[in-house]
């Protein structure tokens, strides 16, 4: 044998059997443990988790429920904004009807008044007038031709507007009815 190899007495005594069975169940014990220990806090670990999933799914739905009621507010009470400011129109035509023996220059101040009332009411709700002048370019978008008319202006320009059109922000209520001159 060589130096630096380590000679059987150095090591001393082989284990007995028993003694190595006992080890490795001892080892086998500790192992168990440590695996045992390791699933409990994997199982502490899930069920933190499962519970934060159902706490966020049940926000979710909560967050969705609240939503849908929103929208659902908004469809029914979307308008409440235009019927208050149709109600003055409304007291002023009543106020009208209510005089028995009303002049025609009565009759005529209070048009015009309620109709003041009426188009300040569409305008605080963003429902605009669709008024071509004469000689505009003929919008198919915004203007509906009623009829064609030669005329000494730019052919495919209004002549004439017959009944104005409405538009709220960018959409078309009613398009303008109007004349438009004929191709020359």
């Amino acid at each position: 044998m060589s130096e630096n190899t380590p000679s059987a007495h150095e090591y001393g005594p082989p284990p007995a059997p028993e003694e190595m069975e006992a080890a490795m169940a001892a080892h086998a014990s500790d192992e168990m443990e440590r695996l045992r220990q390791e699933l409990a806090e994997l199982k502490t670990k899930s069920a933190d988790l499962a519970d934060q999933f159902l706490r966020a799914k049940a926000e979710a739905e909560n967050a969705r429920r609240r939503a849908e009621d929103e929208v659902a507010k908004a469809r029914k009470f979307g308008i409440e904004s235009f019927a208050e400011s149709m109600l003055p129109v409304a007291d002023s035509l009543d106020a009208a009807l209510a005089i028995q023996n009303a002049t025609a220059q009565q009759l005529r101040e209070g048009s015009d008044a309620t109709l003041r009332q009426l188009q300040s009411a569409l305008e605080r709700n963003k429902v605009l007038a669709i008024n071509p002048a004469t000689g505009e370019k003929f919008d198919p978008h915004q203007h509906q031709a009623i009829s064609v008319v030669p005329a000494a202006q730019e052919a495919n320009t209004v002549v004439a507007v017959l009944q104005k059109g409405y538009a709220i922000a960018d959409r078309v209520l009613r398009p303008a009815l109007v004349t438009v001159t004929a191709p020359k």
